[in-house]
């Protein structure tokens, strides 16, 4: 049986970093990274519906500044920015800490495995045949970018009685490749007769440390 590594946990410290910057005490270390992990969950249920890429967080003396890129930044700072302060207002009754909390937008967003995850995903539990679904989110990545992208389904798809996994792909991913930039996704359709599990890798260049 192969061994599966995360394709961003294998290339952190090389071309990838953290999602998350601090120095924390040793004696205090384990009570910090599940404190981290509850921000970043309930971070998660706040924005559900919307598209994330990702959420940065980084640690200070004075506070704990949020960082949250999408591609929907209205729909994030709500009307005169009402949803970002219930946000930070939540957070700070919810962990006694002082929050500071910025949005960044996606220009692109077919580009991002995170985001072309979760509209794959929110069509399929719309009832859309997910082979259109996958082919068409696939066919825009290809046309914005020139990316090569791979895709997986796994699940009761088409509402069968027996699970499957199918693939779907455009050239091959360099997943042994530390040099190769890859954006890596997982996500779920909740679906009304099981959850379907998606995967989602897109390669989109290589990067070559200078040589001294």
């Amino acid at each position: 049986m192969g061994h599966k590594v995360s394709p961003l946990a294998f290339r952190i410290w090389y071309i990838k970093t953290w999602k998350t910057s601090a120095y924390f005490d040793e004696k205090e270390y384990p009570k910090k990274v599940a404190s981290d992990v509850e921000i970043r969950i309930f971070v998660k249920r706040f924005l559900q519906g919307i598209p994330v890429w990702n959420i940065f967080v980084n640690y200070t003396s004075q506070s704990t500044n949020i960082v949250i890129y999408t591609s929907k930044v209205a729909l994030v700072l709500g009307k005169n920015w009402e949803s970002t302060e219930k946000l930070e207002a939540d957070l700070v009754k919810q962990f006694n800490m002082k929050f500071a909390i910025d949005v960044k937008e996606i220009k692109k967003p077919e580009l991002n495995a995170a985001i072309v995850a979760d509209m794959i995903a929110r069509q399929v539990e719309k009832k859309l045949p997910y082979r259109r679904v996958v082919k068409n989110a696939i066919a825009k990545t290809m046309e914005k970018g020139w990316l090569w992208i791979k895709v997986i389904c796994s699940g009761r798809l088409n509402w069968v009685e027996i699970a499957r996994t199918e693939t779907y792909k455009e050239w091959n991913i360099p997943t042994q490749t530390i040099r190769a930039d890859i954006d890596y996704t997982t996500e779920r359709a909740n679906t009304i007769y099981w959850v379907i599990g998606i995967k989602v890798w897109i390669y989109k260049w290589d990067i070559l440390k200078n040589k001294k």
